[in-house]
């Protein structure tokens, strides 16, 4: 033990040492901010030459694989000059609008992040719907491939439900906006048929999973959460609670066709909810009901006559064969080989 750690320390260093090392920890995340802010404002500023130049003087391949040769000898220990790079800052510079400047929104995403969504996105819909969910919720690169490869931003908000009957406008609105269809379940490996005991079971295993799946700000509460009606005992599937609305969301299971039947436990159980664990504080308790398949016009016929507000989607599991499910690469390899490339520096 040395002398320092054998020094009598004041009562309050404790205290002390944790706010500086937040402090510290503060500076590190601004700094980094930063520095990237000015790396795509750099890259910005590279894009838009290039993208001036080929309108007005018909700057082609040639002159941009020049114009990557030059800077790279010029800049040796800065990586990210390659061509495609360059290609990627012109149309970083085109896609984004006209501006002088780099957008706001597009400073504050990871170059990868920027490449991906350039990459991926078929409208500028898409771009700023993306772009602006990666920023909110601070994504991985990995996880906003995922996001756009399965479609999120059409599936987000499209289930059949009936908010608008038994919620207030924006409350309604902001329901409306996490109750997904189909919901994308590729993630637990299943194929086939499969009981509807086994999916809920699935669907923990890969809690992580399941929870990005339903979307920002969800959190899991229980799976077969019991209560009591007078000694009649109930088991709801899943229960979860939106920390941001605060409001809980029952998810009911199905594995197989929509029945109307089915509506009618899950407007038993958000109402039991309602009663038994929502708060003064809380939104009112909103049901989903997750199945195999559904016909839309049984369910809006169905969901008319439900008291609670509730929503009706479908789910996926089985896009890819087995076959070539076993083709895809792991999440880590995919990674490891997009972090390997250099032109992906960000």
């Amino acid at each position: 033990m040395t002398a320092a750690e054998l020094l009598p320390l004041p009562d309050d260093y404790a205290e002390v040492l944790a706010a500086l090392k937040d402090q510290v920890r503060q500076a590190q995340v601004t700094a980094q901010r930063r520095v990237n802010r000015e790396l795509i404002g750099l890259y910005w500023g590279i894009g838009r030459q290039i993208l001036l130049r080929q309108e007005a003087h018909g700057w082609g391949a040639g002159v941009i694989r020049r114009l990557a040769e030059d800077l790279r000898a010029e800049f040796p220990q800065m990586r990210g000059f390659s061509q495609r790079n360059l290609q990627y800052m012109r149309n970083m510079a085109s896609e984004w609008g006209a501006e002088a400047n780099v957008p706001q929104l597009v400073a504050q995403l990871p170059w990868g992040h920027i490449r991906t969504i350039l990459d991926k996105a078929q409208s500028p819909e898409e771009r700023e719907w993306y772009s602006a969910a990666a920023v909110e919720y601070g994504w991985s690169r990995n996880v906003l491939m995922n996001m756009m490869m399965n479609r999120s931003m059409q599936r987000t908000g499209t289930a059949p439900s009936n908010f608008t009957q038994h919620l207030a406008a924006d409350d309604s609105e902001l329901a409306q906006q996490v109750a997904k269809d189909p919901y994308a379940f590729e993630f637990l490996g299943l194929s086939g048929e499969v009981a509807e005991r086994d999916l809920e079971q699935a669907l923990m295993d890969r809690i992580v999973e399941t929870l990005r799946e339903m979307g920002p700000g969800f959190a899991f509460v229980g799976r077969q959460v019991h209560l009591e009606v007078d000694g009649d005992d109930f088991y709801l599937d899943l229960l979860f609670f939106h920390v941001e609305q605060l409001r809980y969301f029952v998810i009911e299971l199905k594995t197989g066709k929509f029945q109307p039947e089915f509506a009618g436990k899950l407007n038993f159980y958000v109402a039991l909810v309602d009663d038994k664990l929502r708060r003064k504080a809380h939104s009112p308790t909103v049901g989903i009901l997750i199945c195999g398949s559904k016909n839309d016009h049984t369910v809006r016929y169905t969901l008319g006559r439900s008291t609670s507000p509730m929503a009706v989607a479908a789910y996926t599991y089985d896009q890819l064969t087995s076959a070539d499910r076993a083709l895809v690469p792991a999440e880590d390899q995919l990674t490891a080989a997009l972090d390997a490339l250099p032109e992906a520096t960000e």
